[in-house]
């Protein structure tokens, strides 16, 4: 009996306790997802996929590998779905096409033009299950654009890198190398100074319906296009002897952005064999001759 007589007493009230045990406590935050932060690097490679235990910020003057430019937010129908949207879906397409505009706008101009990248990176099935609806907008510097270059560890901030048209980002003239065949297997970047047989030239828009290319018809479509750039950039005529001026180098992007709807393809000017020195731009027909030979 006197142990029953203790535990009641242990449940007895004390003029110190209202008995309210709400009496005086602040409500409770409403969960919230997390969300990152825009225009911040950070220590570690791109990924399409960003969970909050890898999530770290460092700053931009601190040896880094990625750069947020931007974070966004899917709404309607894709913020409604059970999963991210997939790179190649509609929302995934308007995520990389928000991503393209925000980062020439930071850059300070055309990131094609640049030895840059971009990549959109979505939440953790997680975070999504959890409420997040982000999507961030990912800038890295590569050591070359045109030979599968690999990501640089930089120091500094990418924001306006692109305003200046003599950064050493931008793209600008080189040496090809070919095999025995003929086929291009390198295409190192060179001064325009000293002697070259490429240069950049700009951007080809290939249309929303075009296939990535695979045989030569399709290719053809890509070089005229390029060729189109190439009389722009020297100033000659566009007309059928175009193609007995100069050949043209087309690079589009690898299959996974060009269904993310990057149909963007960097265009290169190119007469080979031959040692250039200095830039073929404005130069007209005189720097750049019909040869039917």
């Amino acid at each position: 009996m006197s142990a029953i007589v203790l535990l009641a007493a242990g449940c007895g009230g004390s003029s110190a306790v209202d008995g309210d045990l709400t009496n005086n406590w602040g409500a409770m935050a409403v969960a919230t997802s997390f969300r990152p932060v825009a225009e911040t690097c950070h220590l570690a490679n791109f990924a399409a996929t960003g969970p909050r235990s890898t999530y770290e910020e460092v700053d931009c003057e601190v040896l880094h590998r990625t750069e947020t430019v931007f974070v966004g937010e899917y709404t309607g129908a894709a913020a409604e779905a059970e999963q991210p949207p997939a790179g190649a879906s509609t929302a995934g397409k308007a995520a990389y096409r928000t991503c393209d505009t925000r980062t020439n706008e930071y850059a300070g101009g055309p990131w094609r033009h640049a030895r840059l990248w971009i990549g959109v990176t979505n939440p953790s099935p997680a975070g999504w299950d959890g409420g997040a609806r982000w999507f961030r907008c990912e800038l890295v510097e590569l050591d070359s654009i045109e030979d599968d270059g690999a990501l640089v560890q930089r120091i500094g901030s990418l924001r306006g890198a692109l305003e200046n048209e003599s950064s050493e980002l931008m793209l600008t003239c080189y040496d090809i190398g070919r095999d025995e065949r003929g086929s291009i297997t390198t295409m190192p970047a060179v001064d325009c100074a000293q002697k070259h047989e490429a240069e950049f030239v700009g951007i080809w828009d290939a249309p929303a319906k075009a296939s990535y290319p695979k045989g030569d018809a399709t290719w053809e479509e890509f070089h005229g296009g390029c060729r189109m750039l190439v009389a722009r950039y020297v100033g000659v005529p566009d007309d059928a002897d175009l193609r007995y001026r100069t050949g043209v180098v087309s690079l589009p992007g690898n299959t996974e952005v060009w269904a993310q709807g990057d149909h963007g393809v960097r265009c290169y000017l190119w007469l080979e064999g031959a040692e250039l020195t200095g830039s073929l731009k404005g130069k007209g027909t005189k720097a750049l001759p019909v040869q039917y030979k």
